[in-house]
């Protein structure tokens, strides 16, 4: 009797231990559940605290999202997101946000300063596109590109030190914007006022030769109270001989457009009266402007209005205007053909026949479309092709022939801004400057992103810098490079 009983206890032992091993697997994922959330409810107790970073480690185990709550991995614990407008919690989505990206500048910085040479590509160094161009694989134009492309990838980050014409008012202003001349031997400055507006200046790059990098400022008294909406260099009297400005209106004073003659910035005559030499244009508030550099409207410029392009003759005064349906942000004239192109808030790029007197149906003599507002316009050497940015971060390049997109450049960062773009054919370059305060650099040909510079600065969107790049900047005799402006600052990067 012993013995059956003791046989029959072992055998419902060996059928039960399936069933209790089961049991435990669901009571331990019960209790993996219970303790998730737990640590979500002391979490409600514990708001105060800050974590150190917003995303997970590689490697870890993501955790599960909850709705308003944020996962800390350092702290292995959850805390409640509250909105982004209470100024007393340190912890909301936008300080998470901005604590990722100073992060992220961070890390890139010390990148740039470990890694003094690098290559843009994959298996891209100097002897290897030598011997294929000594072979006759490469050409020279393609030559060229490769070399630049490299040089690109390896420039460094110097400090321009600012000389001014008055050496006991050194420039301290913050810079909003700087525009380089045709030949890269002259820089505007548009500079924001303590007491609101802005002043302009004039940079003589000519100077900057390394090792020691400097520039001397020209400075002008004349500034205003109201802001700078867009600017760019005209040819009046000859080559880049003055600066066309469009301000916005300010209380009762009406908007205006501005042709300040460069040689305001330099003249040294007491006895000459400056502000008779200002040409101003009362015109509703501008988005954008442009010069016209063409053969058949040489004195012209363009200003583009709230739902209006408006042309203006500066020496006769006779004045176009075309309606539109939606606000003119971005413009640039053709050069080799009369033709005004136009990027819009609603995202229609088009372009105006200036030989074209009427508003007819057919008057828009092409057409393009992105999906959000355009802020900026390139046209090509060549005028067959069309490269447009737009506050969605697109940047697309235009076959003006077939109407169609033909490449895209990707990690533009853009949502609200008008950043402009800039085209650099022989060098093969576009660069362009992100709301995330990013310089990138693509290759034109292929739009390979070939370096990203991160500001020097934290990122904000007050302090985006303003770029210009140049094979020769300060003449001929120039050096290649990038100059960078970011608040009083002035950066070289230079190829040499």
């Amino acid at each position: 009797m012993n013995k059956s009983s003791r046989q029959s206890r072992k055998k419902y032992r060996r059928r039960s231990h399936p069933q209790s091993a089961r049991f435990r697997q669901r009571s331990s994922c019960e209790r993996c559940m219970t303790g998730a959330r737990q640590s979500a409810q002391e979490s409600d107790l514990s708001d105060e605290e800050c974590p150190s970073t917003s995303s997970n480690t590689p490697g870890e185990p993501s955790a599960p999202d909850l709705p308003g709550y944020y996962f800390d991995p350092e702290k292995n614990r959850y805390f409640r997101l509250l909105p982004g407008h209470n100024n007393c919690n340190p912890l909301t989505k936008e300080s998470i946000r901005q604590k990722e990206m100073e992060s992220k500048r961070l890390q890139l910085l010390e990148e740039e300063e470990k890694k003094k040479k690098r290559a843009a590509r994959m298996g891209f160094n100097t002897s290897s596109f030598l011997r294929k161009s000594q072979l006759g694989l490469l050409s020279v134009s393609s030559y060229c590109r490769l070399a630049h492309e490299l040089q690109v990838s390896c420039m460094e980050r110097k400090k321009v030190e600012i000389q001014s014409a008055d050496a006991s008012t050194p420039p301290s202003d913050p810079f909003s914007l700087i525009l380089v001349d045709t030949n890269s031997d002259r820089l505007f400055t548009v500079n924001d006022v303590d007491v609101g507006g802005s002043k302009y200046g004039i940079i003589s790059l000519s100077g900057l030769q390394t090792p020691a990098l400097t520039v001397r400022m020209h400075k002008n008294f004349y500034f205003t109270n109201r802001k700078v909406n867009s600017v760019c260099w005209a040819s009046l009297n000859h080559l880049d001989s003055h600066v066309l400005l469009c301000l916005l209106g300010f209380a009762d004073t009406p908007g205006c457009a501005t042709l300040i003659p460069a040689s305001l910035f330099t003249s040294n005559h007491p006895g000459v009266d400056r502000r008779g030499m200002l040409c101003s244009f009362r015109i509703p508030g501008a988005w954008s402007c442009a010069w016209c550099l063409n053969v058949q409207a040489n004195t012209c410029f363009s200003t583009g209005l709230s739902r209006r392009v408006l042309l203006t003759n500066v020496v006769t005064g006779h004045r176009q205007s075309y309606r539109t349906n939606s606000d003119v942000l971005a413009q640039q004239f053709a050069i080799m053909t009369p033709l005004l192109f136009n990027g819009c808030r609603s995202g229609e790029i088009f372009a105006i026949d200036l030989r074209s007197r009427s508003q007819g149906k057919d008057w828009k003599s092409t057409r393009l479309f992105h999906d959000s507002a355009v802020t900026s316009l390139r046209i090509l050497q060549e005028e067959q092709s069309l490269l447009a940015s737009d506050m969605a971060g697109k940047i697309k390049l235009w076959d003006l022939r077939t109407m169609k997109c033909i490449r895209e450049y990707e990690g533009h960062v853009n949502e609200h801004a008008c950043l402009p773009l800039h085209v650099h054919e022989e060098e093969g370059l576009l660069v362009a400057v992100g709301q995330d305060c990013y310089t990138r650099i693509w290759s034109l040909q292929d739009a390979h992103l070939l370096r990203t510079i991160p500001s020097p600065y934290p990122t904000s969107k007050a302090d985006i810098p303003s770029v210009a790049f140049s094979s020769q900047l300060g003449g001929e005799q120039g050096i290649p490079g990038l100059l960078m402006a970011v608040r009083q600052d002035l950066y070289c990067f230079s190829y040499i």
